[in-house]
């Protein structure tokens, strides 16, 4: 839902159990002009009640705080709501609450010392529905990412086949050499994927194929 005056602006819910923080966030969002904090939260639970009550465009979230965990709020929230935009904005970088955030539902995961215009980028992009993870820890999750038992498979044996390598890091190039395809079939079926999946790119494909177990890092798989 956007600002009735002004159908651009991005409404925000900060849910952070540092009221110093959450206060200066809010000010830096709202002089640049283009977002609203409709709500602050400071801890998970209230979090959760807020944006059923206020419905931001996007959330943003820490992972450690009291009463639920900003990951169990992020579970709640699109529990109720599968359509909830989150973006947690924290301090944490250990693989486990990059993991969880994003097996939980988070679209997006910065770091708090990112710069501002790395901030709003990533907010438009949560928005969007696009996947947004900080720079400096992409690796180490894509690394660990943990398989699920989730059994739906909607891309076919050949485009599983692709994502599977793509998920290894391999180009259009190598990949067409190594199945015997076309670049220009690999291009191909790799947009298809990223219209059954709803992503806009092969890093987004990649983790959206980990997070399910389509694939994983494992070089035999």
């Amino acid at each position: 839902m956007s600002n009735s005056a002004d159908p651009t602006t991005l409404r925000l819910l900060i849910a952070d159990d540092h009221q110093l923080f959450r206060r200066g966030l809010r000010q830096l969002c709202e002089i640049n002009g283009k977002f609203t904090v409709v709500a602050e939260a400071e801890n998970g639970a209230q979090a959760v009640a807020l944006v059923r009550q206020h419905q931001p465009d996007v959330t943003l979230m820490d992972v450690r705080m009291p009463e639920l965990t900003g990951v169990d709020a992020v579970r709640e929230i699109l529990r109720e709501n599968p359509q909830a935009r989150i973006l947690v904005l924290t301090m944490y970088t250990q693989d486990h609450y990059v993991i969880n955030a994003l097996r939980a539902g988070a679209r997006g995961y910065l770091l708090k010392n990112c710069s501002e215009d790395l901030l709003f980028t990533a907010i438009r992009a949560v928005q969007r529905g696009e996947t947004w993870l900080d720079s400096t820890i992409t690796a180490p999750v894509v690394a660990h990412l943990l398989t699920s038992n989730d059994s739906e498979r909607p891309l076919t044996e050949a485009e599983l086949e692709i994502i599977r390598l793509v998920a290894h890091g391999k180009d259009n190039e190598a990949i067409a050499s190594q199945l015997h395809l076309s670049s220009g079939t690999v291009a191909n079926r790799l947009r298809g994927v990223y219209a059954k999946l709803g992503v806009g790119n092969r890093t987004e494909a990649a983790l959206y194929a980990l997070r399910q177990g389509w694939a994983s890092l494992d070089p035999e798989d």
